[in-house]
């Protein structure tokens, strides 16, 4: 799987929806973190969105080496101070012990990793830490060709807001809400909801 966003790194932060969606998400999160976790990091849009936060570590974790081998060339940069930890291996499970992070950011990479990494946020998170993630609608997802292949089978794609805060509450967590992302970028219409839940 990774090879595949290892051909998308050279070209991912073209696109300027993805630090939208990272803005929205970390948005959603309360200021000084003690750790927070970004899985899926890819060139790291939420993790360094996510230092004005003030956040003690933060973790951002990719199975792409090429993701975040443009993370860490940008790091020095955005991230003078050294806060964020770069790590490349699986997102589920997260590398860290249970109940040990205060929030957990994943932007519009749910859709690969399916149920376990949402029951896998609960392990990490720390009672009343904060899970914030992105997800495409069901009306405008539409995988082709090996990205498909790289789908996972167990998460429903959600076709509403309720729908994708229901993804929160069925997975254990409560107080889930969730707002709809949109921007009309590159000549086409963008859409994500962004659901932020609490362990």
């Amino acid at each position: 799987m990774s090879s595949i966003f290892d051909e998308m790194a050279a070209s991912y932060d073209d696109d300027p929806f993805h630090p939208l969606v990272a803005d929205t998400l970390i948005s959603f999160l309360p200021s000084h973190p003690g750790l927070l976790l970004d899985v899926a990091t890819g060139t790291g849009a939420a993790a360094f969105a996510s230092l004005r936060l003030s956040p003690t570590v933060v973790v951002g974790v990719d199975i792409s080496e090429g993701m975040v081998a443009l993370a860490r060339a940008k790091a020095p940069a955005l991230d003078p101070a050294g806060v964020i930890s770069w790590q490349v291996g699986p997102a589920v499970p997260l590398p860290v012990a249970d109940a040990t992070a205060d929030a957990v950011v994943c932007a519009s990479a749910l859709h690969f990793l399916g149920a376990t990494a949402l029951a896998d946020w609960v392990r990490v998170l720390r009672p009343g830490g904060i899970v914030a993630f992105s997800i495409s609608s069901s009306a405008r997802f539409d995988p082709c060709g090996s990205m498909s292949d790289v789908m996972a089978h167990d998460l429903r794609i959600p076709g509403s807001e309720a729908e994708a805060a229901a993804l929160a509450t069925d997975a254990g967590f409560h107080s889930a809400t969730a707002q709809t992302v949109t921007a009309h970028l590159g000549g086409r219409d963008r859409l994500v909801f962004a659901v932020r839940a609490v362990r």
